[in-house]
């Protein structure tokens, strides 16, 4: 409580959208750069599962002055998260793993659905890929719903074939 009155530590600029996607980065960050991503992996073989992203993501919100819910069903099927600041400020966040056979629908419909339902005007998605192919099938999904480089979506590189160590990296690797 002293934190909240003496200090900034729970100062947060923008609204619940603007937390959501700088949290969402933060967590690419930590799953594309700094070794995150072998949390999905035992013995070389990828652990696909949605859930695991999501507890990751709740790790991230130490400090908030908005409420994370997660699973929230408002009626319409349960969001993975909603967060808010009171009745005018909500986002709905929703993990997707590119395997997903039902990706594109999802993208489609799934957010604007659980928004409605939960009063909220703002959504973001995240899609987590472990694979090239898998890349580019979110890739060429976006394209088809003219969502590519959309700034609401936002897509984690979880393999394991392309994060050499330091000594090894190219530029060119870098930059991928």
């Amino acid at each position: 409580m002293l934190l909240f009155q003496y200090t900034g530590f729970y100062d947060v600029k923008g609204n619940t959208l603007a937390e959501a996607r700088a949290r969402a980065m933060y967590l690419k960050d930590f799953i594309e750069f700094k070794g995150g991503y072998r949390l999905f992996y035992l013995d070389g073989i990828p652990i696909k599962r949605e859930s695991d992203l999501q507890l990751l993501f709740r790790l991230t919100w130490i400090g908030t002055p908005s409420d994370v819910s997660r699973e929230v069903d408002d009626g319409r099927g349960p969001a993975d998260f909603k967060i808010s600041r009171g009745a005018f400020d909500k986002t709905i966040i929703e993990f997707k793993l590119a395997s997903n056979s039902h990706l594109k629908k999802n993208l489609q419909n799934q957010s604007a659905v659980y928004q409605k339902a939960s009063d909220a005007d703002k959504s973001l998605k995240v899609i987590l890929f472990f694979s090239r192919s898998e890349r580019k099938r979110v890739i060429k999904i976006l394209r088809e719903l003219e969502l590519e480089n959309h700034p609401d979506i936002i897509l984690i590189d979880a393999r394991n074939d392309n994060k050499p160590s330091a000594s090894k990296a190219s530029s060119v690797e870098l930059q991928n």
